[in-house]
């Protein structure tokens, strides 16, 4: 799903999507100086290995997404900061941002239910 980011306003613009059994919902909304608030949420469950053990389970995910999409190259003259995606060609692709999100989350450190308890050794 590709967003026209001049399209955005004040007003928020509610997204949903899905991949597999993971949902990405919440909003849009213009914040300033070129910079769009995405604030939302992704739930659901994820296959991923267990760190310990390599297994593939479901990762339960409950994860708030809140960071600024920029309408061009994001220029930090205060300072500030902010989690941002810039956007060069005046779009956002959100199934790719839902993906990126996912990976990012598959990319932490996990254990399976049965891994769950057990004691790392230290080398």
């Amino acid at each position: 799903m590709k967003v026209m980011l001049r399209k955005v306003t004040k007003t928020p613009l509610d997204f949903e999507l899905k991949s597999d059994e993971i949902t990405f919902k919440g909003y849009l909304q213009y914040h300033h100086d070129r910079l769009i608030l995405l604030d939302g949420r992704l739930s659901g469950f994820v296959q991923t290995p267990c760190d310990l053990c390599a297994q593939e389970f479901n990762l339960h995910v409950d994860e708030e997404i809140q960071l600024f999409i920029s309408d061009g190259v994001f220029k930090d003259e205060g300072n500030v900061e902010l989690d941002v995606v810039e956007s060069l060609d005046g779009n956002i692709n959100l199934d790719e941002l839902l993906h990126s999100e996912i990976e990012l989350v598959k990319s932490d450190y996990h254990r399976c239910e049965s891994c769950h308890d057990i004691e790392e050794l230290e080398f």
